[in-house]
């Protein structure tokens, strides 16, 4: 069984000037790719399974990222459904010199597992220590009202 700390993955993206908009920072479209991949990675370490994203909800873009910082893209799954995985995705621009960084987007993702193209079922998801008790709690709790 899958604990959730497995899926907990951070990945850098240089953002260069082929990546920006016209403000000189990361266009969006290229942020939410970055979430999607790596939410992506998160959800196949919970399913166990290659998996494709079904819904990606509440991507809120509080800050740009300038050209020139890294995009810290960082997931992790916190529930899982019969064929499912739920996503928590937060992204910060990071100071390539001082490691410095500042919340800039995050989003709420559902990925389904699939095997030959079909949906497929999925393994719980263990919580594990307590912090990881404290970030499925909090995904939860701040989780987008779900129908």
């Amino acid at each position: 069984m899958p604990k959730i700390a497995d899926t907990h993955i951070v990945n850098r993206e240089r953002v260069q000037p082929t990546h920006a908009n016209n403000y000189n920072s990361a266009h969006g479209g290229i942020v939410m790719k970055w979430m999607d991949e790596i939410g992506a990675m998160s959800a196949m370490r919970a399913a166990e399974e290659s998996c494709v994203t079904a819904q990606m909800s509440s991507v809120d873009f509080e800050r740009p990222i300038p050209i020139g910082d890294n995009a810290l893209v960082e997931s992790y799954a916190y529930e899982t459904g019969r064929t499912s995985v739920r996503v928590r995705i937060e992204v910060s621009a990071e100071n390539p010199h001082t490691g410095e960084t500042e919340s800039t987007t995050s989003a709420y993702a559902t990925f389904v597992a699939v095997e030959d193209g079909k949906p497929t079922p999925v393994p719980d998801l263990e919580i594990g220590g307590e912090k990881c008790k404290e970030l499925r709690e909090k995904a939860l709790a701040e989780e987008p009202n779900r129908e």
